[in-house]
């Protein structure tokens, strides 16, 4: 069957809550309102940015993610042998530290046929109107790597090899259920290889460190298990990401350290973050154009983290400066990541992201009139 690579004008997938969405999911905390009335304006919200997405002539549309508060943490907080918990820190980012959060293992992991990731899917499915593809985000499994947080060894399991292959399994189940209710296009969200390149980069160096290096072939190794169960005609891609939280970001580095890792992916394309200097430039891209897998990438040339809009002309030109090193005809354009990886969101306004999604479209039909 047909791969349906994604446009060459998409999104990563997030969006900014609108204010009666943040108060709802604030008066749910405080228990001023219950489960069904919050999802009754997620629903009405849904509608509403699902509805914005197609008028900008989108093919592909997601729910903006706004039943979850983390774009990760909720996600494995749905799996069995799982516990969302609230650590004493949280994460550093560049000059600030984002709001606490965490997952522990507690038990064997085990998938989760009622993982609540399904039905907000199932309704984003219904909702989307015929010839628009309902596309489904979830966190990468390297995401979800040993950390001291998790305590995946001294409590839940004695070595790692198990561990991994739980998460595999998990991973292939999930991806089968979400294509059982009709998803076709599925994204995996992924920080630790923007992180990696960072750590190489920090130590100028453009290869990784031995135990880095290790840690990213078994992170090949398992996504593309998962991926090569996957049904023939869904389409999978990843976005790399560097860290979005509040308008600020984690980590920064050429991708040359993590190329020749993302080539060996099994994947139908990459939506890689090229905003700012702190990318590095386009080479990198000849090693996956190199890798013979047909693949799409999409270049995130628009920044979701200021409300400043980019001009198309600058866009045009850094798009042609791309297809030196990757075919013209499988690239694409979105933002650099979404607007609203956490709930917090950007800081930028509703209007902001939409003017900015807006170029992305007419850029595109500039570079690659349909």
């Amino acid at each position: 069957m047909t791969i349906i690579f994604p446009n060459h004008y998409d999104q990563v997938g997030s969006l900014l809550r609108p204010s009666k969405l943040q108060k709802a999911r604030l008066d749910f905390s405080k228990s001023r309102i219950d489960r069904d009335t919050l999802t009754e304006i997620e629903n009405e919200e849904i509608k509403n940015v699902v509805s914005k997405q197609v008028e900008l002539g989108f093919k592909d549309v997601t729910d903006g993610e706004f039943r979850r508060s983390w774009w990760h943490l909720d996600f494995y907080a749905g799996f069995l042998g799982t516990k969302y918990f609230i650590p004493e820190k949280g994460w550093n980012f560049a000059g600030i530290q984002t709001r606490p959060g965490g997952i522990k293992i507690i038990d064997h992991l085990r998938y989760n046929p009622d993982h609540p990731f399904f039905d907000a899917f199932n309704y984003l499915q219904k909702i989307v109107p015929e010839g628009i593809t309902a596309k489904q985000t979830i966190p990468s499994p390297t995401v979800f790597f040993p950390n001291k947080d998790a305590h995946i060894l001294n409590e839940a399991y004695d070595n790692l090899d198990n561990f991994y292959q739980d998460l595999i399994l998990i991973y292939q189940q999930t991806i089968q259920h979400f294509y059982d209710l009709g998803c076709r296009y599925l994204q995996l969200d992924d920080t630790t290889w923007g992180m990696w390149a960072s750590f190489a980069h920090d130590s100028n160096s453009l290869k990784l460190s031995p135990e880095l290096a290790k840690q990213a072939e078994i992170a090949v190794r398992i996504i593309n298990q998962i991926i090569d169960q996957k049904p023939s005609d869904m389409t999978m891609t990843m976005h790399v990401c560097r860290g979005n939280y509040q308008s600020v970001w984690a980590g920064s580095g050429d991708y040359a350290p993590v190329a020749k890792y993302l080539a060996k992916l099994h994947l139908d394309g990459f939506f890689l973050e090229y905003d700012d200097k702190r990318s590095g430039d386009f080479s990198p891209l000849a090693q996956i154009s190199n890798n013979g897998r047909n693949q799409r990438i999409i270049l995130g040339l628009i920044t979701s983290k200021k409300p400043k809009l980019e001009h198309e002309n600058d866009l045009i030109k850094r798009i042609k400066q791309a297809s030196d090193f990757f075919p013209i005809d499988h690239l694409g354009l979105s933002t650099q990541c979404g607007f609203a990886s956490t709930e917090e969101g950007n800081k930028l306004t509703i209007e902001d992201q939409w003017k900015k999604l807006a170029l992305v479209r007419k850029t595109a039909n500039l570079v690659w009139p349909s």
